[in-house]
């Protein structure tokens, strides 16, 4: 990537803002919306969402043009539309470009993840957001983004660090070279699953965090969850190819410690609403941007089956979310659970 080259980031959203934000720094940005009104807003007061941006960060409806402008992309758009603006900037890709992706997801192309939930979902209908990018793209140097990364902590210029998972060294020290500041540092490893599907996971843990403080009980059962809710990640992880370290890192305790303790979560914020007694279809209604979690939730039961795996917590947040089982009855059921030891996979 030449020194004056844009940087292109595929998403205006709170996150998508934060990293354009954080690239501005060090290189000029070109930031897609489809949405012409977004776009103009970004190019003529140089704001978006309310937030005040550098005159680095130039707005486009035009994927053909940031395709073109820019070598490195970051896609940052929820998981159930990535896969289509994949498709769609694909004609204009090359074997050159760079993608890192902040996505955290699961994709289910050719699957219903509404079905009966005691139909199976097969390993092979499942992609992280990487495996989408080479399915749908020629593009072959490929990583993610993962956190913690709080976007509004990020906006407020307050010190953070994040992960950059891929299989090849360039992608990592492009993506440090375009985001490290003084208050953002940036780490590198090479377990790429590993890190989407700690970054995917961690909302569902945060989710059940967020109802647990949404019903009035404190940091001694949250902490309980959130241990216990590592590990069942830890078995999601081992059943689809990640090594058990890659939870243990920034990307796996660091984001989940963030996102299952924050307000400024969107996956805490949709299970405290929750708690407090709001209807799943009230919430989402009303929340500005997807709760991720939520929606990996579906796929997570629906893998757990497949995989015959032992996550109680998952299944019983399913059951809340999704068929109005009692918080209270939750609880007791999780407190009785007959855990054998505290952990089994080290």
């Amino acid at each position: 990537m030449k020194n004056n080259q844009p940087v292109g980031v595929l998403g205006a959203g709170s996150f998508g803002t934060a990293i354009a934000m954080l690239l501005s720094r060090n290189v000029d940005v070109l930031l897609y919306s489809r949405k012409q009104e977004v776009v103009d807003v970004i190019n003529q007061s140089h704001e978006n969402l309310g937030i005040r941006l550098s005159k680095r960060v130039r707005g486009t409806t035009s994927l053909e043009e940031i395709a073109e402008t820019c070598n490195l992309l970051f896609p940052v758009v929820p998981s159930d539309n990535f896969r289509g603006l994949m498709q769609e900037i694909s004609p204009f890709l090359h074997p050159f470009h760079i993608m890192i992706h902040g996505t955290k997801g699961f994709d289910v192309a050719g699957a219903d993840i509404d079905i009966l939930p005691d139909q199976p979902l097969l390993k092979e209908q499942v992609s992280t957001m990487s495996e989408v990018i080479l399915q749908e793209t020629v593009v072959v140097r490929v990583g993610c983004l993962s956190g913690p990364n709080l976007a509004t902590e990020i906006l407020q210029g307050q010190p953070t660090a994040t992960v950059i998972g891929s299989r090849f060294d360039e992608v990592i020290d492009i993506g440090k070279k375009v985001l490290s500041s003084p208050s953002f540092h940036v780490f590198g490893t090479y377990d790429l699953i590993g890190a989407e599907l700690a970054g995917a996971l961690k909302n569902i843990i945060a989710i059940g965090s967020g109802i647990l403080r949404g019903i009035g009980l404190g940091k001694n059962i949250q902490a309980m969850l959130i241990t216990r809710g590592l590990v069942e990640m830890v078995y999601f992880g081992k059943a689809m190819g990640a090594t058990s370290q890659a939870f243990f890192g920034t990307a796996g305790i660091g984001d989940l410690v963030a996102t299952a303790t924050s307000k400024e979560s969107r996956n805490f914020t949709f299970g405290y609403r929750l708690g407090q007694g709001e209807k799943l279809s009230e919430i989402q209604a009303s929340m500005p941007e997807l709760a991720e979690g939520v929606r990996t939730l579906k796929i997570a039961n629906l893998l757990a089956k497949q995989y015959k795996l032992h996550v109680p917590i998952t299944q019983t947040l399913y059951k809340i979310v999704f068929e109005n089982f009692e918080i209270e009855r939750a609880i007791e059921f999780l407190m009785r659970y007959p855990y054998d030891v505290d952990v089994d996979f080290m």
